[in-house]
């Protein structure tokens, strides 16, 4: 892998943790004012720190797993190892989990939040904060693996995506509300990796590069039209 592929990689699956992090984002915002202002911030920090330990631990099990290449078993005369088996279901978990939100934007569900206790402790906000992050970020975990080929882009880039979670929580959450067109993208980016974890789960492999040009073009069409969104608003203003 070539620096080039490496940047590439890093660049685009950073993006993609982030966008998908969104609720992950408004989750923590709820839940951190079950607190006194004071310990909130010290609740999201320690929480995020290990929500981060424990994607990493889960990113290094999957890759793990993906290594495993022996044959398990043979259906249909082709034969399936663990790596088929957990690229196949990852493949099929996003492909459901993206038509599912895809749904729910179009259709207008719900947000959720309601019925959250006015007040906890200290402790039990920040066990909130880790294990239900880990719960929402299953789709960022196998997106990464269908995005990344090395075990280093992946740290890295959930890291980062991490990191701004913490630092631009308020900020991000306001973009992508204001332009919720965005969120759409990311569902459809869920849509293409998923397509692209089944057929390498029945081993037919879709090189990255193809993946990587088309969320570039389409990304570069949306930054279009966010700008142009925001032309015609300050013309009618």
């Amino acid at each position: 892998m070539n620096a080039l592929d490496w940047i590439t990689s890093l660049v685009t699956l950073t993006a993609m943790e982030i966008v998908l992090g969104i609720d992950n984002i408004v989750f923590i915002s709820v839940v951190v004012e079950k607190l006194p202002e004071k310990q909130a911030d010290r609740a999201r920090q320690i929480g995020l720190a290990l929500a981060l330990a424990l994607r990493i631990v889960l990113l290094s099990a999957i890759f793990w797993l993906i290594g495993m290449t022996a044959p398990l078993f043979t259906v249909a005369g082709q034969a399936v190892s663990w790596r088929d088996a957990v690229l196949l279901a990852g493949g099929l978990f996003l492909l459901v989990k993206a038509t599912r939100e895809i749904h729910k934007n179009v259709e207008g569900g719900e947000a959720g939040g309601a019925g959250l206790r006015a007040r906890a402790s200290f402790a039990a906000v920040v066990a909130e904060i880790a294990l239900l992050d880990m719960v929402f970020s299953a789709d960022s975990i196998i997106t990464a693996v269908g995005i990344a080929d090395h075990l280093a882009v992946m740290i890295a880039a959930v890291t980062i995506a991490i990191a701004v979670m913490y630092a631009a929580s308020d900020a991000v959450a306001d973009f992508i509300r204001r332009h919720p067109t965005t969120r759409m993208l990311a569902l459809a980016f869920l849509l293409m990796i998923g397509l692209a974890l089944v057929a390498d789960g029945v081993g037919f492999h879709i090189p990255r590069g193809y993946i990587y040009t088309a969320m570039a073009f389409s990304s570069a069409v949306e930054v279009l039209n966010v700008v142009a969104r925001r032309n015609r608003q300050r013309r009618r203003a």
